[in-house]
């Protein structure tokens, strides 16, 4: 790349906004350059409750708007990407003392019929007394209410969004750091720092969208040069997982006496994922850990509905995130609103720059379309809206079709165990294919990690997904984390140690 082109768009943030904003202005024709200054979906983005949803609990605090939005994302999204997203049926005890039955009735009537619903089933109200979703609750809930939803990878719809982002063009850079971004002759001047070599880069950009999530403010004070700035209202959100507290394929929304609620969701097949939780956070979202306060909490919350009560000692992993919400003068951490708010900040011969605040995982490809709204204005039109009816890598198969996918890729490899099968389409969907290439054995797989991980998607991972450490692979592109112990973790990073380091981004482009 020449140090003297121009891009049209630069990204700083390679989180679910960052990369689905990228991949949309790439594919209308804008070239893009994005920088991470750790990994891929290492922030807010991963640490989310895995959930393509409406937002029910949203109705109680007017934002028709944005649950609407949702509701119809959920279609869309599952569409675009049915390998890592898939319907979710959940269910929702009625407790005297708690919302009313009328209440929750009209949420749900409203949550049926203003998304545009075609594929998802309705709500219907279930007898706990004989329905299976009754079998791990207390006794005293004897009625529930049973609704639509999605599921999805959330780190992995990052990667698949800065995959299809690069294979359309975009330069994609992780552990890049923007050092300074400063406005020259109606263009930007930004130095990107390679965080392990130590190299920098000089880029030149026509316009700066800031999708840094917690750090946004930062980048406008630090980078960018700006003074007393205080946009966004930081979240945490902690989670916890557990072993497997029932077997039904449905989760849970439990809502709690304090007004707010938590999901129980089935997770990675052998798991519980009990969250999440909502308190205002200062200091370095980096260090953000669940505090006993919220494994507290949620264990009690939790406790409450199951018959066998959630004990600390249960806990096999735990997460927090931070949330960057725009900053509305909400009294409580769970009323400021997830609606996402664009700031832009130039034009007229200052060469612009657009601030994210706020968002949700459901939402982000009609942030990523309202940003290119505004970049039109500044920047020109070039091609259309397209997101909508574009499958993401891997994901080019009927919504419907995710269990024929898996025995097509039986079919061509058939000494995979069913189980890894399973596994590899649900990560990569039609790519699973690229990644198992000739292979017709086990043993052509390569070294086996551990929990059915092996050296070749180790190195699919590295080569064309810009994994670098064994966290990337185990607790953001595979979650094979939960599965594994830490000797076999430091194995893994012993063997990453010994592949170029360059690669992954040399692959990449």
């Amino acid at each position: 790349m020449s140090r003297l082109e121009i891009h049209d768009i630069f990204v700083i943030g390679g989180g679910i906004n960052g990369c689905g904003i990228a991949r949309d202005a790439v594919g209308r024709g804008y070239s893009v350059y994005l920088a991470e200054m750790n990994d891929l979906a290492s922030g807010t983005s991963s640490y989310s409750t895995k959930l393509i949803h409406g937002g029910l609990r949203y109705l109680e605090h007017y934002e028709f708007r944005l649950v609407r939005e949702a509701l119809m994302e959920r279609e869309v999204l599952w569409k675009n990407a049915p390998h890592i997203i898939w319907p979710m049926r959940f269910v929702l005890p009625y407790a005297k003392g708690l919302r009313p039955a009328w209440l929750i009735r009209l949420g749900l009537f409203l949550y049926d019929h203003i998304g545009g619903r075609k594929l998802l089933p309705p709500t219907r109200t279930l007898d706990m007394r004989s329905d299976a979703a009754g079998k791990p609750l207390k006794p005293m809930f004897s009625r529930a209410f049973e609704y639509s939803d999605g599921w999805v990878n959330d780190a992995r719809l990052v990667v698949l969004n800065a995959r299809d982002a690069a294979d359309r063009g975009a330069v994609i850079r992780t552990r890049a750091k923007v050092t300074s971004a400063r406005r020259d002759n109606g263009h930007w001047n930004i130095r990107v720092e390679d965080l392990r070599s130590g190299q920098i880069e000089e880029v030149k950009a026509r316009l700066v969208v800031n999708a840094a999530g917690p750090w946004i403010d930062h980048v406008l004070t630090e980078t960018v040069g700006q003074n007393n700035v205080h946009n966004v209202r930081l979240v945490q959100g902690s989670h916890i997982v557990v072993a497997k507290k029932f077997d039904d394929p449905r989760a849970y929304f439990f809502q709690n006496k304090d007004g707010r609620i938590i999901f129980a969701i089935p997770y990675e097949e052998d798991f519980t994922l009990i969250g999440t939780t909502d308190q205002d956070y200062e200091g370095d979202p980096h260090t953000a850990r669940i505090s006993q306060a919220e494994i507290t909490y949620l264990c009690d919350a939790a406790s409450e509905y199951f018959a066998e009560p959630v004990r600390p000692d249960d806990i096999v992993w735990t997460y927090s995130g931070v949330r960057p919400l725009y900053d509305d003068g909400a009294s409580k951490a769970q009323e400021a609103t997830r609606d996402y708010v664009l700031k832009a900040d130039g034009g007229e011969g200052r060469a612009p720059i657009v601030n994210i605040f706020g968002g949700k995982i459901t939402t982000y490809r009609r942030l990523a379309e309202s940003m290119l709204d505004i970049i039109e204005k500044q920047l020109g039109k070039k091609g259309k809206a397209w997101t909508a009816t574009a499958a993401l890598p891997g994901g080019e198969f009927e919504a419907t079709g995710f269990d024929a996918e898996v025995v097509k890729l039986k079919a061509v490899y058939p000494f995979l165990d069913m189980r890894l099968a399973r596994r590899l389409t649900r990560l990569y969907g039609t790519r699973a294919k690229a990644l198992l290439g000739l292979a017709k054995s086990d043993a052509d797989l390569g070294r086996n990690f551990g929990a059915d991980l092996y050296e070749a998607e180790v190195r699919y991972l590295v080569e064309k997904e810009w994994a670098v450490t064994s966290e990337d692979i185990l607790w953001r592109r595979t979650k094979r984390g939960l599965k594994l112990g830490k000797e076999q973790a430091a194995s893994l990073d012993e063997f990453l140690q010994g592949i170029s380091p360059g690669l992954h981004n040399a692959a990449a482009e």
